[in-house]
C-alpha cells in the first residue's frame, strides 16, 4: 500500500512538472526584452540553487547530495556571470510574467518537497530535476534565445546549454537507478 501511495505521489509530481514545462513554453507567444531575459536566467538558476540546498538538508543519499552540490556550484556560477554581464551592459534585470511564474512554481515545489520523507524526497527531487532541466532547456532554446537581441547575453545563454544538458543527463542517470533499484 505504501509503495502504491509513493508511486501515486511521484506520478502527480511528474505530471505537475510536465505541466510546468508546458506552461513555460506556452509563454512563447510573449516576447521578452533583454532585461527580462536576464531576469529569467537569474531566477531559473536561483531556483535550482535553492532546491539543491533543500536536497542537502533532506537527503542522505550520496549521489543525490553530489548532484545537489553540483547544482549549487554550477548554477551559482551562472548567476554571477549573468549579474556581471547585466552590470557590464548597464541592464537591470526586469521582472516579468515568466520569472514570476517560475518563482511561484518553485515555492510550491519546495513546499511539497519539504513534506517528503528522505526516501520519497530523493525520488521526488530527482524527478523534479529531470523535468525542470527539460523545461529550462526548452525555454532557452525556443523562447529566450530567439528573443535575445544582445550578442553577449545570447552567448551566455548558449554557453550554459551544454551544462544544463549535462545536468539533465546526470539527473536521468540517477532517476534510472531509482527506477531500477526501487529505492533511494
Amino acid at each position: 500500500m505504501l509503495a502504491l501511495k509513493n508511486q501515486l505521489y511521484i506520478l502527480i509530481f511528474v505530471f505537475t512538472f510536465s505541466a510546468m514545462g508546458n506552461s513555460l513554453l506556452a509563454q512563447s507567444s510573449e516576447k521578452f526584452n533583454d532585461a527580462e531575459v536576464a531576469h529569467i536566467a537569474v531566477i531559473a538558476n536561483k531556483i535550482d540553487v535553492e532546491t539543491a540546498k533543500l536536497a542537502k538538508k533532506k537527503s542522505e543519499q550520496s549521489e543525490v547530495l553530489d548532484f545537489a552540490n553540483t547544482m549549487i556550484s554550477d548554477h551559482t556560477a551562472v548567476i554571477q556571470k549573468a549579474k556581471d554581464l547585466a552590470e557590464k551592459l548597464g541592464v537591470k534585470p526586469q521582472k516579468n510574467s515568466l520569472s514570476k511564474k517560475l518563482m511561484e512554481d518553485a515555492r510550491k515545489t519546495r513546499s511539497m518537497l519539504r513534506k517528503k520523507s528522505a526516501g520519497a524526497f530523493n525520488k521526488a527531487y530527482i524527478n523534479h530535476e529531470v523535468q525542470y532541466h527539460k523545461a529550462v532547456i526548452n525555454t532557452i532554446e525556443d523562447v529566450l534565445l530567439p528573443d535575445t537581441e544582445n550578442a553577449e547575453l545570447k552567448d551566455l545563454l548558449e554557453g550554459v546549454l551544454p551544462a544544463l544538458k549535462a545536468h539533465l543527463k546526470q539527473a536521468k542517470n540517477i532517476q534510472n537507478k531509482v527506477a531500477d533499484n526501487g529505492r533511494y
